[in-house]
């Protein structure tokens, strides 16, 4: 029987939301949360433990909270590490990646995750030596994620051949392997072109990664002649939230007038965020976006001039394409407004 070790984070493990989101990592004997439903998926394996740590203690403390985990894992033996799913959760994936990349690198084990494919960890960890199978966007297909990486695992424990991305379900590592098939090429490019010739779906045997490339803008000579702007994708917005801006997948950006304001105050602006802790933004807005320095920069020469609004959207499970939508308007509008440069802030 192999030994399985899996890792959540704070959410699935029981111990809290996004204000627990700091829990330091703890290892538990056997399966917890999640982990359950690996049971009955799982062949000649079982999940002797199970590793708890918080999202922004992963996040933001990663060398401290893997050096714990080591030291908790210590004279523990296992043969394989399975984490998440992780669906669209941006912070979670990470996680999940940065524990199956240590895994790997730390003691030579094989490691397994799931996330959907807009999650920021696929592009973090693609190409790492680990699966990321292809997964839901939401919890609510937490079965339905398992059973593929349940599947893989089974084929990692009996030491059967893995095959290809697309036949096993995970993100492309972008290595190709040379395969051999009874029909020869000349034939399957043909039925190919007859295939879309038709209208009939097809797949291309020679797929190319699509990549964004995103070329930095020049810098500002002089910040002291730049109007600037604040972009924002904490979900702030202000007291009662008068655009309706969803907390979560969010396809809609306003702007908010500051022309009148030195600095943000507890009651008029808050957060509707829903991935994050938003008590020390809610207590004190500034934490989001500190007005009161970019006034002191506009005062004392260093900024041109503060842009008399802010832009704010909320990030949060956003998908690429609405992100990508919000992105060109919003930039339109900056150009619009003769705006030289823009801020825009992690959440």
């Amino acid at each position: 029987m192999k030994k399985v070790i899996y890792y959540i984070n704070q959410f699935f493990g029981g111990v809290g939301g996004e204000a627990d989101a700091d829990f330091e990592p703890i290892v538990k004997e056997g399966a917890v949360g999640p982990a359950a439903g690996f049971k009955a998926l799982l062949k000649d394996a079982e999940i002797t433990h199970t590793v708890i740590c918080g999202d922004n203690a992963m996040a933001s403390h990663k060398d401290d909270s893997l050096k714990k985990i080591k030291e908790l894992l210590k004279g523990v033996e296992f043969d394989l590490v399975i984490a998440g799913p992780a669906f669209t959760s941006g912070r979670y994936g990470v996680a999940c990646g940065e524990f199956c990349k240590f895994a790997h690198d730390t003691y030579g084990v094989q490691a397994i995750t799931s996330m959907n494919e807009e999650n920021p960890g696929v592009a973090l960890f693609q190409e790492e030596p680990i699966y990321i199978m292809k997964g839901s966007r939401s919890a609510a297909k937490m079965r339905q994620d398992c059973a593929p990486v349940a599947a893989l695992a089974n084929k990692i424990i009996a030491g059967e051949e893995i095959l290809w991305a697309d036949a096993e379900g995970y993100f492309s590592h972008g290595i190709r392997k040379e395969v051999f098939l009874d029909k020869p090429a000349a034939d399957r490019v043909v039925d190919m072109l007859l295939d879309k010739l038709a209208g009939r779906p097809f797949v291309t045997e020679l797929k190319i990664e699509p990549r964004d490339n995103v070329i930095p803008s020049k810098a500002i000579d002089d910040l002291s002649k730049a109007k600037v702007a604040f972009i924002c994708t904490g979900g702030l917005v202000p007291l009662g939230n008068p655009d309706k801006i969803p907390g979560g997948t969010c396809s809609i950006w306003k702007t908010y007038d500051i022309s009148n304001k030195e600095k943000l105050v507890k009651g008029d602006y808050y957060s509707v965020h829903c991935g994050i802790n938003t008590d020390f933004v809610n207590a004190n807005p500034e934490v989001m976006f500190p007005l009161s320095s970019f006034r002191e920069f506009e005062k004392d020469g260093t900024l041109g001039k503060l842009s008399d609004f802010f832009y704010s959207t909320t990030g949060n499970l956003a998908t690429l394409k609405d992100a990508r939508r919000m992105g060109r308007e919003i930039a339109a509008d900056i150009k619009a407004h003769g705006i030289d440069a823009a801020v825009l802030v992690s959440t």
